[in-house]
């Protein structure tokens, strides 16, 4: 028989498609579905009860786009001349860190970079990783490190043909080989990834494209983030980014566009056309300079959007505050965008993205249980139902979260990890990204 779990005396916040609010409830967890969500006082008690006075209940927040190994880097003091756009960013920092990492690194940035989104209230991230030199057996690592702590994941390794094409192709084998080797794994699943559309050329992308559909796995890339990518392809054929993914048959409901910066309303027109999602990360764009996505278009022509931290800031809560101004700012209109839909883009939207959205993304009855249990003591003004959802925008952080409930187990309680120490993933990410820093360096 499964265990039950008892959240109460919580607000919570469903997002649902009504967008229902409860002032003060419960929601009960058969194993790892929920069972049941209402008002009042529960007339039954549970294997475990948590008791969420004060807090606000939330369904786990979901990473539609991260790279893992991002945290190795951060604070990190490379011996780099600055870069001054984003393809030198690419050439200075990034491809070097891809290069330089070990599959030691690809576990140790899963267990840090996991934690730390755990921590701070996303349970699903998908992730690509990019190792050349460390390809074989890195998803597993990657796995190995999501499962340790208990967070979600959608892994994948990211092929790219910038140094070969044999790099390409065991690129793709790993991926493959991983997918099926994942297929009753509750926790972690696969999907497909090419870097991005000015790094690999039509053989692949059809190759990669075919393998995910035979598969029914999703697809991932890298799309006009910055000028290089759109450059790219109107030199080399004549198109833009969009619309090369779209002659190669990339875009369809299965597949996930990272960025989409660099897009005008006609490869706007074509990602809703094919029902193709995209993985909006303003915090990153920010950090890269690489410009606005057009996002506001983006919903105003019914595309799914959800949010992404690019390997960068791991606090969601960040990032929807983030998404909110940024878009704000770029238009000039201050009610361009209002905190309901970024909070619907960090949750059911992002899980719509994969094919989620009837197992995750809100909190209602059938769907597997992952939630967020929000501290609310520090909040200044008044919680109610009608400020809840301003609140989890303008005022709530990761450092309010709690309690995470994953798949049905308590993962996180009282800020702390409880799968694994809180002490062990930081000697571990420590340890590895000394060693990637001194390699870099000397590199």
């Amino acid at each position: 028989m499964s265990e039950e779990l008892l959240i109460k005396n919580g607000m919570i916040v469903t997002a649902d498609k009504r967008g229902t609010v409860i002032p003060k409830g419960y929601v009960r967890v058969n194993g790892t579905r929920i069972a049941e969500v209402s008002e009042g006082e529960p007339k039954f008690t549970a294997d475990t009860v948590i008791d969420a006075s004060g807090c606000v209940i939330i369904p786990g927040l979901i990473t539609a786009h991260t790279h893992l190994y991002g945290i190795l880097l951060r604070g990190a003091s490379l011996d780099i001349k600055p870069p001054t756009d984003f393809a030198q960013v690419l050439q200075r920092v990034w491809w070097p860190v891809d290069e330089a990492l070990t599959v030691e690194d690809a576990y140790a940035s899963a267990l840090s970079a996991g934690a730390d989104m755990l921590r701070n209230g996303s349970t699903l991230f998908a992730d690509t990783y990019s190792g050349p030199n460390s390809i074989e057996g890195s998803l597993q690592e990657i796995a190995r490190g999501t499962k340790e702590i208990g967070i979600r994941g959608i892994l994948a390794f990211e092929m790219t043909e910038r140094n070969d094409p044999q790099e390409a192709e065991r690129g793709f084998q790993e991926g493959i080989n991983f997918i099926e080797s994942c297929r009753k794994e509750d926790l972690v699943s696969a999907m497909v990834s090419l870097h991005a559309s000015f790094t690999v050329g039509d053989e692949i992308v059809t190759k990669a494209v075919e393998k995910a559909r035979e598969l029914d796995v999703p697809i991932t890339v890298h799309t006009s983030e910055g000028l290089v990518d759109l450059y790219h392809n109107l030199e080399a054929t004549g198109e833009r980014t969009v619309e090369r993914l779209d002659r190669l048959g990339v875009l369809g409901p299965k597949t996930v566009l990272a960025h989409c910066v660099h897009i005008n309303e006609h490869e706007i027109d074509l990602i809703a056309k094919r029902r193709a999602s995209v993985a909006h990360n303003p915090m990153s764009n920010m950090l890269n300079a690489v410009g606005v996505a057009p996002v506001l278009s983006m919903l105003a022509k019914g595309i799914t959007v959800g949010l992404g931290n690019d390997g960068w800031i791991y606090d969601p809560f960040e990032n929807m505050r983030c998404a909110l101004t940024i878009h704000r700012l770029a238009s000039g209109n201050p009610s361009a965008i209002g905190p309901e839909e970024i909070f619907r883009m960090a949750t059911i939207e992002g899980a719509h993205c994969y094919g989620l959205g009837n197992e995750l993304g809100s909190l209602e009855k059938r769907k597997l249980a992952d939630i967020v249990i929000l501290d609310g003591s520090r909040v200044p003004t008044p919680l109610t139902p009608e400020s809840v959802v301003g609140h989890l925008i303008n005022t709530f952080g990761g450092r309010d979260v709690r309690d995470v409930i994953v798949n049905g187990r308590v993962v996180v309680k009282g800020r702390h990890l409880t799968k694994t120490s809180d002490a062990h993933v930081s000697e571990v990410s420590r340890k590895s990204a000394e060693g990637l820093w001194s390699r870099l360096n000397r590199g």
